[in-house]
């Protein structure tokens, strides 16, 4: 199972590394929107990570972040996840408390679940973003990455 979530989080950062990009070229004809659903794909896979260390996360969930800081912020999501993956066992269970107060227990592969998938629906968002903007959305299906 380690490795099915391995290429998954490669395939989740490589659509990040080519959204950024996509960011920064058309940065002049983004909608707001499209930047706010961004940010919050960075901060919620920051705020996951953090749940399951146990640590407090260093941003809010809706927080907008400089594009300068949009590649940083990815690259230490993705290397914090793998390094999740590699020292937790996927069964192991994690207590945490959501943004507003309440405790919930999840498994560390649900919540990793959680991540790609909430960052794949967002992206989604973004790509019917872009095409109001005129801009050509990316292709980032996952077929298509195995392909």
């Amino acid at each position: 199972m380690k490795i099915f979530f391995s290429e998954l989080l490669t395939y989740t950062h490589q659509c990040h590394q080519a959204l950024i990009q996509a960011m920064h070229a058309h940065a002049d004809r983004l909608s707001p929107r499209a930047v706010e659903i961004w940010n919050h794909i960075l901060n919620g896979h920051h705020v996951w990570n953090h749940r399951i260390l146990q640590q407090p996360p260093a941003f809010h969930i809706w927080e907008i972040h400089d594009p300068h800081d949009y590649a940083r912020i990815e690259q230490d999501n993705h290397q914090t996840t793998w390094q999740i993956l590699d020292r937790f066992d996927l069964h192991q269970p994690i207590t945490y408390r959501n943004s507003a107060g309440e405790a919930y227990e999840n498994l560390v592969q649900d919540i990793l679940f959680h991540v790609i998938n909430h960052a794949t629906y967002h992206r989604g968002q973004i790509a019917m973003e872009f095409r109001k903007s005129g801009i050509e959305p990316l292709k980032s299906d996952y077929i298509l990455y195995r392909r």
